[in-house]
């Protein structure tokens, strides 16, 4: 029953807010101050925007420092004079300086020479020949622009193509790896 007179209640409208009419912001206007006022010295009442402590006390006079009459504390602190200058004191030694001894007797992998490449037959060289040949001669009377014939086109395409098959052929086909007992990869 309770559930049903909280349906039946009317949601509580929140009382709206209304904000005092502001005439609108003249962004221009804005700036202009802004622009004007740049170099402008805060005034003396005005509450300072950073830390008392970071606030550099007013030097004596430049008559007194000249005469000589400055008030000499034994605690006072040095002040800084009118004119400051950054002292840049150059890096003698960086962490980019430092270099790794060599070390002659510490020993690198230095691969072997690779086998020399197994003598060819005639016939694994002739197929090599056609492979690369027929391509060059197609590639010659097209640069040279010599009309192509029927016996140019038949020995450049018909070399690739047969010292290409040859070659397929003539590949090994493994069986010798599968005589070893482990049967497996060699390292």
């Amino acid at each position: 029953m309770a559930d049903r007179e909280d349906e039946d209640a009317a949601p509580q409208e929140e009382p709206v807010r209304q904000e005092p009419d502001r005439p609108p912001l003249d962004e221009d206007a804005a700036w202009a101050a802004l622009i004007a006022g740049f170099d402008d010295e805060p005034e003396p009442g005005a509450a300072a925007s950073w830390p008392e402590a970071e606030n550099v006390p007013e030097g004596p006079d430049e008559d007194a420092e000249a005469d000589g009459t400055a008030a000499k504390d034994a605690g006072a602190v040095p002040q800084p004079g009118a004119t400051r200058s950054i002292v840049v004191h150059p890096v003698i030694h960086g962490p980019r300086d430092y270099e790794v001894a060599e070390d002659d007797d510490d020993d690198h992998f230095v691969p072997p020479e690779p086998p020399p490449l197994p003598d060819a037959d005639a016939t694994t060289k002739f197929a090599w020949i056609a492979v690369l040949g027929g391509p060059l001669l197609l590639l010659g009377f097209v640069l040279f622009q010599i009309e192509l014939t029927w016996w140019a086109l038949t020995v450049g395409v018909g070399g690739f193509l047969g010292g290409f098959a040859t070659l397929v052929t003539r590949m090994r086909t493994g069986e010798d790896d599968d005589d070893r007992p482990d049967g497996g990869a060699v390292v």
